[in-house]
């Protein structure tokens, strides 16, 4: 799981958490959109690049143990 920000949030309220097994593409349109594997679209906050980190970092820590 990933936290992140829905896009036009302007404060906590707008963080949630998504599940990084069910995204299936990241665009950066400008604005970062991610595409999940059931064809939901959402806009958030935080640059592509920042979000594939985050998705990395979840992937790792789940081949940890």
């Amino acid at each position: 799981m990933i936290k992140l920000t829905k896009f036009n949030s302007d404060n906590r309220k707008g963080e949630f958490v998504l599940n990084a097994e069910v995204i299936e593409t990241i665009e950066q349109t400008p604005d970062t959109v991610i595409t999940l594997t059931n064809g939901k679209k959402l806009i958030v906050e935080e640059p592509m690049d920042e979000c594939v980190r985050r998705v990395m970092v979840y992937r790792r820590a789940l081949h940890k143990y």
